[in-house]
């Protein structure tokens, strides 16, 4: 058995950071390890995570060196970065274990939390998607043994698609594993912005950035989600 070291970038989570942090208490019963990386928010978040984690570091805002930062101090042999608004699946150790004895890294299927019915579209393009280009996203929990992750040299410092960017360095050491297994993922994003809009706006940043726009420049068009 590996340990596993979940790695959570946060900033500003209070609504959402307690039952994400709730949901992984089996595994830290078990020895695993739960790191959060706060960007120093303005609302109770650390607090709120500080007992319900084995470390909340507090890091420079920005997803990729927040990862970046918890996987400097993970101990566990698997790492799985997971948002601070995504719940797990029950064995999530289990899953992750069998998912790695053929293969260096993978994902999870993902489920948005709201009950409209084009979010299940929503849902089936994203996993489609990522098993057939072998490309993940933040959203589906990527995990990663630690010796491949350092051994890509982690996540570039990217303002944005930096999960994109990892997910093309870990293809050239292996295909990853698409688990079938769901977790879940707050759809307040496509909630709050329309379901379409925001499918739009996200599908033509990445192809943008597929074309090699920088990513810096799309960054600020994304923050307006």
């Amino acid at each position: 058995m590996f340990k596993i070291s979940v790695v959570i970038p946060a900033l500003n989570e209070a609504e959402v950071i307690v039952e994400t942090l709730q949901r992984l208490q089996p595994l830290r019963a078990l020895g695993h390890e739960v790191i959060v990386v706060d960007a120093q928010s303005q609302d109770e978040t650390v607090a709120l995570a500080q007992p319900l984690a084995d470390r909340v570091l507090l890091g420079h805002q920005g997803r990729a060196r927040q990862m970046n930062a918890g996987a400097a101090v993970a101990e566990g042999a698997i790492l799985w970065f997971l948002h601070a608004d995504t719940l797990v699946p029950k064995e999530s150790d289990r899953l992750l274990q069998q998912a790695l004895q053929d293969r260096l890294w993978g994902r999870f299927n993902v489920r948005l939390s709201g009950g409209a019915w084009p979010l299940r579209l929503v849902e089936r393009m994203m996993n489609l998607r990522s098993c057939l280009s072998g490309i993940c996203t933040g959203d589906q929990g990527l995990f990663v043994l630690h010796s491949a992750f350092n051994k890509v040299g982690g996540f570039a410092d990217l303002p944005l698609m930096e999960d994109i960017a990892l997910s093309r360095s870990l293809k050239r050491l292996s295909w990853p594993k698409c688990l079938s297994a769901t977790l879940t993922t707050s759809s307040r994003r496509w909630e709050k912005n329309g379901i379409w809009r925001t499918v739009f706006l996200m599908w033509s940043l990445r192809l943008r950035y597929f074309f090699g726009a920088a990513p810096s420049r799309l960054a600020h068009r994304y923050s307006v989600l």
